[in-house]
């Protein structure tokens, strides 16, 4: 989820003035920066505890660490299940345990988005271990790490929706600006980009708010998801039927859609 992102999603954030604020390779200019682009978040419907969040952010070196060393998924199925999942039985039994606690949520899941508990379960655990693991150690704020690789020359105008999007949800409520996430601004059990959870986001637990720290809204959110591309109700989602190429909206890499089809059908049994 953290790396692939839709046309879509940027064409409903970038509306307005092109890209304005100049980009660097290191620290030195962010400080400016932030208040170029202060202009350009302004001029997007960013509001004042918006603003206040990106002028209060900070460079994350941790975040360009993370960013400039990935060199992608390379490993065989059986090696990625091995890192990953320990094992497709022994993750599927523990997913299995929080399906029957919680029977009636993920019922309900499938009912409105037509999406299986078993997909929803796997990749709640593949993403942060249900929960745990939703930011490295000593991690930055979200609003922080996604200016910074917004920031970043390498792919400003790819990471600028997610920027805007994360101000607009500290404008809204949605996201305390001193909130840890993962190294690119993922955020919450399933890691939505603030782009995606803006445009995907819904009320899992109906207290009239979308907060993706609270498991029930994250993992209504992540069936939204799903269903909003493309997944069909009641069809299969192994490799060759239908509901398969939709993995590939959450995630490119194809051992992490493998895993995700392979440990569901064994949760969902």
């Amino acid at each position: 989820m953290r790396r692939f992102v839709t046309a879509l999603c940027l064409t409903l954030l970038t509306a307005g003035p092109a890209f304005a604020a100049s980009c660097g390779n290191d620290s030195s200019g962010f400080n400016a920066w932030k208040k170029e682009f202060a202009r350009d978040a302004q001029a997007a419907g960013v509001k004042s505890r918006g603003i206040d969040a990106l002028m209060g952010s900070s460079y994350s070196n941790g975040t360009i660490k993370a960013d400039r060393s990935q060199k992608g998924v390379k490993y065989s199925f059986d090696k990625f299940v091995k890192i990953r999942l320990g094992s497709l039985d022994g993750f599927a039994a523990t997913a299995r345990k929080r399906k029957a606690r919680n029977a009636n949520f993920y019922a309900s899941l499938e009912k409105r988005y037509g999406v299986p508990a078993g997909i929803i379960i796997a990749i709640h655990g593949m993403e942060t271990a249900y929960g745990k693991f939703m930011w490295p150690k000593n991690a930055p704020t979200v609003v922080s790490s996604i200016l910074t690789v917004t920031y970043d020359c390498r792919r400003s105008a790819f990471f600028k929706p997610h920027a805007i999007a994360a101000l607009k949800m500290v404008d809204r409520g949605m996201l305390s600006a001193n909130q840890k996430g993962a190294y690119h601004g993922e955020l919450g059990h399933t890691q939505f980009l603030p782009g995606n959870a803006m445009r995907y986001g819904v009320d899992g637990n109906g207290d009239g708010r979308v907060d993706f720290y609270n498991e029930a809204d994250a993992l209504a959110s992540t069936a939204n998801f799903l269903r909003q591309k493309g997944w069909k109700p009641g069809k299969g989602y192994q490799q060759g039927e239908p509901n398969y190429r939709v993995l590939n909206e959450w995630n490119a890499a194809t051992v992490y859609q493998q895993a995700i089809a392979a440990s569901a059908i064994r949760i969902d049994r």
